[in-house]
This record gives structure tokens, sequence and C-alpha cells, in this order.
């Protein structure tokens, strides 16, 4: 009981220190954006995607590797996945001024768009496992090295299309941060960056020691567990994004940081010694990965049909059917759980 009650203690602790960290990473992230003119959508793109998925990258490597529990680490991207594009709702439940679809640059399509796009070839690499069709080069799937230059196709495509607003949103707004220069800016961005990396490496591994203490399985864990724990920086930041009014970092940094996740993955097939890790996996992520690629279309329609109006006066019908495919995938996942 006293270790219980220890390592819990532990994830709390870590729950909060990663908060803090990440409220500061989104105000200093937010002040980079205002002094460069690079704009919140592509600060939150790149900038925080990436420093809110090395959690999901230093897990996943120590799942493939030392702990050789691939379905740990696909589990704990698909679901990472999902859980980012829940944080959605919980923003367009925040974000009072307006829905956030109607607010939300459509920029973020593009993004969004390469999301399917990646999660597409990683569902048909499962597909194809599933039915003992193994395209590799030595011992590495065949889709992992596309994944990964399409993601760097992503950053740059989202960069040039950012890079034509540059000059106009420089125009517009005025330097929100007078008291702090760039370099000071950048400073406490990394350091707030490296609080959260370091938090959230240890939080998979705290969770580990949950899942063998209450005698949880490897899938419910990686899918549910691992996957919400590795997406608390992303909901730190997003939430606070949205409270400086920084709504476009925030979806931003949802988007980019699923972009992330599915080349974290192709970095995992990579490591994985036994692989393809696609054929060494339960079917059962099939299921993550397919719900991941709805959302990610339900929130294009969103941002490309813009709706306005709240159903119960509390979010848009969009969220509504993302926290309801997160609820279909999460009763998946637990069933799953009770019968491995």
């Amino acid at each position: 009981m006293n270790d219980i009650i220890y390592v819990w203690a532990q994830f709390f602790g870590c729950l909060v220190l990663v908060g803090y960290a990440g409220v500061k990473l989104t105000v200093y992230g937010d002040a980079i954006a205002d002094k460069t003119g690079l704009g919140g959508n592509w600060v939150g793109f790149l900038l925080i995607g990436i420093v809110t998925s090395v959690p999901e990258l230093a897990s996943g490597i120590s799942a493939v590797t030392l702990a050789e529990a691939p379905d740990l680490a696909v589990g704990a991207i698909f679901g990472a996945c999902i859980f980012n594009l829940a944080i959605i709702v919980i923003l367009d439940l925040l974000y009072r001024r307006d829905s956030i679809y109607h607010s939300a640059s459509q920029g973020h399509i593009l993004s969004a768009g390469f999301g399917i796009v990646l999660l597409g070839f990683s569902a048909l690499g499962i597909a194809l496992a599933l039915n003992g069709v193994t395209l590799v080069i030595g011992h590495i799937g065949i889709f992992s090295p596309v994944i990964l230059v399409l993601y760097l196709l992503a950053v740059y495509t989202v960069f040039s299309y950012e890079s034509r607003q540059i000059k106009a949103y420089t125009e517009q707004e005025p330097d929100a941060y007078p008291g702090l220069s760039l370099g000071g800016v950048i400073l406490r961005y990394t350091a707030a960056a490296v609080v959260v990396i370091v938090t959230g490496i240890c939080l998979p591994m705290i969770a580990k020691q949950i899942a063998q203490l209450m005698h949880w399985n490897e899938s419910f864990v990686g899918t549910l567990l691992v996957g919400f724990i590795t997406t608390v920086p992303e909901m730190t930041v997003a939430i606070t994004a949205v409270r400086i009014r920084a709504l476009d970092m925030a979806i931003g940094g949802i988007f980019g940081s699923n972009l992330m996740n599915n080349a974290i993955l192709a970095v995992e097939d990579i490591v994985y010694p036994h692989g393809p890790i696609f054929s060494k996996i339960s079917p059962i992520h099939t299921i993550s990965v397919i719900t991941a690629l709805i959302m990610t279309g339900f929130a294009i329609i969103g941002l490309f049909f813009r709706p306005e109006q709240r159903i119960l006066k509390m979010v848009g019908w969009i969220s509504w059917v993302l926290l309801l495919l997160l609820l279909i995938n999460s009763y998946c996942m637990y069933i799953n759980g009770q019968t491995a």
C-alpha cells in the first residue's frame, strides 16, 4: 500500500511541475511569435509541438529497446494522438468569446491534412501486417522512411505558408512584451522547455510503475494511461494558450504534436531490433489509428465549415463528436485490457 501511495504522489508531483513549466512555455512561445512575426500557428506547430512530444519519443524508444514492449510504444503514440485531438473539446469549452472553429485560422487545415496522410500510412502498415504482408528495408517497415520524409515536407510547407503572412502579422500587432528582448525570451523558453521535457520523460516511467502495482496490461496502459500522461504537456500548453488569447498557438501545437508523434512512430520502428514494428503488435491498435483518422477528419470539417453554434451552450457539435469518439476508443481499450 505504501508503494502505491508513493508512486501516485510522484505522479501528481510531476503533473504539478509540468503544469507550471507548461504555462511558462506557452507565455514565452507567444512572446517568440510576437517578436519574430512568425505567428502562433507556426510556433505552436513546430516549437511547442516538438517540445511537448519529447515525452512520447523518450518513452517510445525505451519501450521498444529496453522493455521490448512494442504494444506499449505503439499504443502510447496512437493514444496520445487521440487525447491531443480531444484537447480541442476542452478548448472549445473554455474559449467563450466565440466557437474555436470559427476563430481559429484555417491554416491549421494544412497541418491537419498532413496528419491524416501520416496516420493513413500507419494504418496501411498495420493492415498489411495483419494480412501477412511485410514490406521491409532490412528490419524497418517500408513506410517508416516515407513518414519521416513526409513529416519534413509538412514542416517546410507549413513554414512556407506562414512566411507569406509574416509582414501582415508584424504590421498589425504591436510588441506585447516590450520589457523582454528576443534573446531573453528564447532563454526563458528554453529553460521552461527543459523542465517540460525532463518531467515529461519521468511521467511515463512512473506510469509503468503504476501499471505494475495496479496489475494493468500492456495495451490498456499504452493507449490510455501512458497515452494520456504524455499529452499532459500539450494539454497544459493548449489551455494556457487559450487563456492568453493565443488560440492559434494552441491548435497549432495539437496538430504539430500529432505530426511529430507519427514521426516518432517511424523512429521507434527504426530502433526496434525485431521489426518491422507493425508485425509485432496487437490488432487492437487498428481501432485507435482509425479513431485518430476520423477525429482529425472532423477537426478539418470544423475548421473549414466554421460552425458557430454551441449545443447545450457548452461546445459545438464537432466537439461532441470528438468526445464521443474518445469515449468509444477508451471503452474498446478498456474491454481489451480486461480480457487480454
